[in-house]
Parts: C-alpha cells; sequence; structure tokens
C-alpha cells in the first residue's frame, strides 16, 4: 500500500509534467489536497512529507482538525465546502481561503467577519459551469455584477473562481468547461481591473487535473490521490 507521502510525490510529479505540457512556468500550478472525512494523523503524515495546503468541506470537523494540529506551522486552511450564514463568523476566522462563496450576502458576513488584524481573507467564486440543476454556485450571468459588488468589500481578496464540472461528461466537453471558465475569469479581470488580483482558477481534481492545467488551473484540488480511498460513512 502506497504511503501518503509517496502519493504526494505522485501527484506533484503529475503536476510538474502537465504544467511543463502546458508551456506553464514551474510552480504556477498549486496542490489543494482535500482532506475532508481524513484523521489529523493523515494530515500529519502528509505535512511531513511537505504538503501545507488543505481543503476542508466541512466546518465543525475542519475546526476540530486545524484544533489538532495547532502545533504545525504554516499550515494553509482553504474551505471549499457549502456556506451557511450561521457558519460564516468561523470560517473567517479561521481559514485563509474559501473557494466556495456563491452570492453577495455570504461575501458580506465573511468581509465583516474577517478581523483586519487577520489579512484580507482570499475568496473564489464558485461558479456552476454547466448550469445543473444539482450543483451549487452561480451562474456567468450573475458574475459580472457579483464581482463589482465584492470588489467593494473590506478585508477580502478577490482572487478567482472555482468550478466543479460534471466528471462523467466526454473529455472534450470536459476540456470546454474548464476553458469556460478560463476565458470568463480573463474577461471579468479586463472588466472589473480593480475588484481584486482575479489571478486564480481552482479546478481540476484527482481524474481531470492534467486537462485542468492545460487550461489554466492554479489550484488544483485533489484527495483520494493523496489519501488514498475515503473510509466508509460509519
Amino acid at each position: 500500500m502506497s504511503s501518503i507521502a509517496d502519493n504526494i510525490g505522485s501527484v506533484t510529479r503529475r503536476i510538474q509534467k502537465a504544467t511543463l505540457q502546458a508551456g506553464r512556468g514551474a510552480g504556477s500550478v498549486r496542490l489543494l489536497a482535500v482532506s475532508k472525512t481524513r484523521s489529523a494523523d493523515d494530515l500529519r503524515a502528509a505535512i511531513a512529507a511537505g504538503q501545507k495546503a488543505f481543503g476542508e468541506n466541512y466546518l465543525q470537523e475542519a475546526l476540530d482538525k486545524i484544533d489538532a494540529l495547532a502545533d504545525e506551522a504554516d499550515i494553509d486552511w482553504h474551505f471549499i465546502g457549502p456556506i451557511q450564514s450561521n457558519k460564516t463568523r468561523q470560517i473567517a476566522a479561521g481559514f485563509s481561503w474559501v473557494h466556495s462563496v456563491d452570492r453577495l450576502k455570504i461575501a458580506r458576513r465573511l468581509s465583516e467577519q474577517r478581523a483586519p488584524a487577520l489579512g484580507p481573507l482570499n475568496i473564489c467564486l464558485q461558479v456552476n459551469i454547466n448550469e445543473e440543476d444539482s450543483k451549487a454556485g452561480c451562474g456567468l450571468d450573475e458574475l459580472p455584477d457579483l464581482v463589482a459588488a465584492i470588489g467593494e468589500l473590506p478585508n477580502l481578496s478577490l482572487r478567482g473562481l472555482m468550478a466543479i464540472p460534471d466528471p462523467d461528461q466526454p473529455e472534450a466537453d470536459l476540456r470546454l468547461s474548464f476553458r469556460k471558465l478560463a476565458r470568463t475569469l480573463h474577461e471579468l479581470k479586463a472588466q472589473h481591473p480593480d475588484a481584486g488580483p482575479l489571478d486564480t482558477l481552482s479546478m481540476g481534481m484527482s481524474g481531470d487535473l492534467e486537462l485542468a492545467i492545460a487550461e489554466g488551473a492554479t489550484w488544483v484540488r485533489v484527495g483520494t490521490d493523496v489519501f488514498g480511498p475515503r473510509p466508509p460513512k460509519s
């Protein structure tokens, strides 16, 4: 059985190869280890292998791990799950990135509840890129107004866009989904140059990270290929 360190090495080599093949600069794509349902000990093994950025979907589980790993230096916590209004205060206080902002109400709450001493909270807007009824995220037509409004909020840094395209669609369609998100980010940056850095595309997972990198991903979110198969629900 491969160790978590071996898995991280394998995924890192995949990222490096895909980055090179895309003609992009070394280090332009970062690995976000999706650690939902994983134990603090699993995360310690990943940290020992050099991984510092972890993505969590469930707030209480994440807060427990943040407390358990408080002795580890320079951990970069990312919230990537659905956000309920009553959870924004803890997210604003405990994380450095939020990838799943999909409406202005949530952005306003994060802005109001982020302590200035912590520095700006990096946020990505989650986009329902394939307009699926079952998927979270804002529509493409909503983005310009949302970007303009969020650009006026303090204590936030609007970094870019996140999407979870349907992984079961044909590869050509999946590539087009990634390309559409990248094109949308480019257009938003041109339309709203003062809204934030708008330098981030959070897209691509274990099975499709090469396609995502070819189309411009800067964060790839990988869980299974880092930690192994997810344990069964108790």
